[in-house]
Formats: C-alpha cells, sequence, structure tokens
C-alpha cells in the first residue's frame, strides 16, 4: 500500500507573530524571538532577584526585637500579654497582603506590571522606615498593615518574570523568585536582630540619648528602605510586558491555537471576562500552593512551588496573569496570617496557666 503524503499546514507551520509598533508586550516578545537559542540574561535573573529581595526582607526583619518594640510601647498589662500583642503585630503585614492580592494583581493586568512593582517597592521606602518611628503600638499596626497592603509585589512579579524570560527559562525565573524570597526571609531577622538598639551594642559608634537611642528599631529598617529606595530608582528602566493593544483583534496567543491542532471554523475568541474562580487548572495549582505554603521547607520552595507557579501562570491568557497570582497570594497570606497572631494568643495563654492540671503553660509553649 502505498504511503501518501498529508500536508498539515495548520499544524506543521508557526503562524508569523504580529507585533505592534507602541506595543511594550510586542517589544518584549520580539526581543525574546531574536534572542532564540541565546542563554538566558542574568541581568534579567538579577533584577527579578532584587525585586523580591527588597519585598521580602521587611515581612520576617521585626520578629528579632518585635518583642521588645511591643514592650517598649508599654500597651500591655502584664509580661504574658506581650507575646499576645507581638503575635498581632507580626500577623497583620499578612492580613493587609491577603485582603489586597487580587486587587493589586486586577491592576497589574489593567495597566501594567511595572507601576504595581514600583508602588510596592516604594511602599517598602515609605511605610518600612514609618515603622521603625512608630511611637505607639496602634501606630506601628496600622503603618504595618498599609505596608502589606501595598506592597503585593509577589504576585505580579511572578506574571512578569513569565513574560520577561523565554518559556524555557521560565522555571529558572520563577526558581529565582523563590530564591530571593528564601534569602530575603532569612537575611531580615539577621539585619533585625544585629542592628536593632544599636546604641547599646555599638556605643562607640551610636552615642546615648541621641536619635539611634529614641528609636533603636530604626537602624535595621532604614537600610532597608534605603536598598529599596535604590531599586525602585531602577525599575524605572525596567521593561513593561503587558500588552497594550487589542488582543482580541490579533491575539499572539493564535499561533499556540494553532499549533493544538485548532481548525475548521476559526479560532475562538479569547474571552477577557472569564472566571478565574470557574478555571479548573488555575485553582487545582494554587489549592496545593496554600497548602505547601505551611511547610515552607528549601526543597519544596525550589520545586514543587516552582513547578506550581508555572502551573498557574500558564492556565490563563496574559491578561488575567496578574489576577490569577493575587488570588494565589490572597489565600497564601491568609494561611500565613493565622500563624503569627494564633501562637501569641496560645503563648499568652500558656503563660497565664503554667501551674494548671490540664494542659499547663509547660506543655502547651
Amino acid at each position: 500500500m502505498e504511503e501518501t503524503n498529508v500536508e498539515r499546514p495548520l499544524l506543521e507551520k508557526k503562524k508569523k507573530k504580529k507585533y505592534y509598533e507602541n506595543c511594550p508586550g510586542c517589544k518584549v516578545d520580539e526581543a525574546k524571538e531574536l534572542s532564540e537559542g541565546r542563554s538566558v540574561l542574568f541581568t534579567k535573573l538579577f533584577v527579578v532577584w532584587m525585586l523580591v529581595l527588597c519585598a521580602s526582607l521587611p515581612i520576617s526583619s521585626l520578629f528579632p526585637f518585635v518583642y521588645f518594640m511591643v514592650r517598649d510601647f508599654n500597651i500591655a498589662k502584664t509580661e504574658a500579654d506581650i507575646s499576645f500583642y507581638a503575635g498581632y503585630l507580626g500577623s497583620v503585614y499578612m492580613l493587609g497582603r491577603c485582603l489586597t492580592s487580587l486587587f493589586w494583581g486586577t491592576i497589574a493586568d489593567r495597566i501594567g506590571r511595572k507601576p504595581v512593582i514600583i508602588i510596592s517597592i516604594i511602599s517598602v521606602v515609605i511605610f518600612n522606615t514609618l515603622f521603625a518611628l512608630s511611637t505607639s503600638f496602634w501606630m506601628a499596626l496600622i503603618v504595618r498593615f498599609l505596608l502589606g497592603s501595598l506592597n503585593c509585589l509577589i504576585g505580579p512579579v511572578k506574571a512578569y518574570t513569565t513574560e520577561l524570560l523565554r518559556e524555557e527559562h521560565q522555571a529558572l525565573g520563577l526558581s529565582t523568585v523563590s530564591s530571593a524570597w528564601g534569602v530575603g526571609l532569612v537575611i531580615g531577622p539577621a539585619l533585625g536582630g544585629y542592628l536593632s538598639k544599636p546604641v547599646e551594642k555599638y556605643p562607640q559608634i551610636f552615642p546615648k540619648d541621641s536619635f539611634w537611642d529614641k528609636f533603636p528599631y530604626f537602624l535595621p529598617s532604614f537600610v532597608m528602605s534605603a536598598l529599596a529606595f535604590v531599586v525602585a530608582i531602577g525599575c524605572i528602566w525596567i521593561p513593561e510586558t503587558l500588552h497594550k493593544h487589542n488582543c482580541s483583534d490579533e491575539s499572539i496567543d493564535d499561533a499556540k491555537a494553532l499549533e493544538n491542532g485548532s481548525s475548521g471554523g476559526g479560532i475562538e475568541k479569547i474571552q477577557k471576562n472569564e472566571n478565574l474562580f470557574l478555571n479548573w487548572p488555575l485553582m487545582s495549582s494554587i489549592i496545593p500552593y496554600c497548602i505547601f505554603s505551611l511547610l515552607e521547607v528549601a526543597y519544596l520552595e525550589i520545586t514543587i512551588t516552582t513547578g506550581l507557579i508555572l502551573l498557574q501562570n500558564r492556565a490563563v491568557k496574559q491578561h488575567q496573569r496578574g489576577a490569577a497570582n493575587g488570588i494565589a497570594m490572597t489565600c497564601m497570606s491568609l494561611f500565613n496570617a493565622i500563624g503569627p497572631a494564633a501562637g501569641g494568643t496560645i503563648l499568652t495563654w500558656s503563660q497565664k496557666r503554667m501551674n494548671a492540671s490540664f494542659l499547663p503553660g509547660v506543655m502547651i509553649s
């Protein structure tokens, strides 16, 4: 039986992408196409690294001194109550991020990734500094909440990373996000511990009864805010990756639709208002992402979490990636907000019942 050659141009030939002149997203995609076959640009990875590092440093930097900070506020009636207030001060950041992550993700889909990234970095400069200058518990609580509400960079930067790099380099880029996040969570407490109360630790440099004595927790926040300020200036030159033209007319994703075997009457129109909560590939990757956020062990961050983030970003179109990552960050932040508040409350409760016959404080704490 003679073999016949069947031509399948829709499956074998890639449709040439159309780039729009004034579209920043098209410029990035064109640059990626021209760099095909080349190694990943480490300058791009460095930019992503610094962005995530600046966003993650303030999260855990307060934990070495938060107990003493609350004690200095004189809000706790007894020493056992200090951990109660410290727990809420530690968790209010994640509460703010939980409430606004979806909002900032949607904004990133509307106006672009770059403006949201710049706003997040500037919020670190302003509110992290104000937190160190707090003179009361309620001022510190409000400022910390505002910092978490405005510093929602992690969701948009994940979408930004997948759009900035070629597909074969996206796993490396998202691993950079996870590793920078982990490094920030490690360096943050180190800075908070070494640089807090400098008058007591370094009296030869910081004299007594000076500004540093009045605000003993300002130095670590100042160092992090100064780094964030430099990065915010550098953000002026980072490229925007969001497409500004009407994607429904001639979508860049049409080429992928053709390669997947779309034929017949035409290509279905992209639904810009598709409900993300009904997108099962997206939600099935967000749920385990939230669960694994409770177990932030190194190999989970680099392997499982990176894979889940890739699934989230590939489950939706570009105009929904910010919102999709916002939903993921909302759920994860909710879990992270419960931990410190619950831990502080349980510790306070246990310290008040040290000699109880049932579940004494020694066993609980």
